[in-house]
């Protein structure tokens, strides 16, 4: 993946990794962008669109937001400086964001997704959604609506398509 400096320093946004499942396996009620702490390879890594956050979720503990089990490559030149692809990183939200997403993780039993990982103005950030679970009913559902959405789409453009 070619990166674009023109849009970054234009101070626009560039999309390195979003989470498909996410909006899948869950409603998403709210979403929040945080910045993320990150070592010197890592940026490296997403800068060259080498993350993936399938299994990764959030957690507010101590006071502080992590995000856990996302995965960045390690850089291929970054040797010793690598660090673990795996390990936890910590979420920066202002206090009032932070008690507000411990109160409704604890009172309602939503979960912290992370939804997509992008740069703002050289910045690395993740976009959070606060998620409740859909059950298997309500995927066969979403995957019933999204199949009619595409067949009238097909309808119209054949409808375009003879006239």
């Amino acid at each position: 993946m070619a990166v674009d400096k023109k849009t970054e320093k234009n101070g626009e946004s560039r999309t390195v990794a979003v989470n498909r499942r996410a909006r899948h396996d869950y409603f998403i009620e709210d979403t929040v962008v945080a910045g993320i702490v990150l070592a010197g390879t890592e940026v490296k890594s997403l800068r060259a669109g080498k993350a993936n956050l399938t299994d990764a979720y959030a957690r507010i503990e101590n006071g502080e937001a992590w995000l856990h089990h996302m995965h960045i490559a390690p850089h291929t030149e970054g040797n010793r400086y690598n660090v673990e692809p795996m390990r936890s990183r910590k979420l920066l939200l202002r206090k009032a964001e932070l008690a507000r997403l411990y109160g409704l993780t604890q009172q309602k039993g939503l979960a912290l997704v992370p939804l997509s990982l992008f740069f703002i103005r050289g910045f690395a950030k993740i976009e959070i959604g606060i998620a409740r679970g859909k059950k298997l009913y309500d995927k066969r559902e979403s995957i019933a609506e999204r199949d009619r959405q595409r067949e009238a789409r097909r309808e119209l453009a054949g409808r375009q398509d003879k006239g």
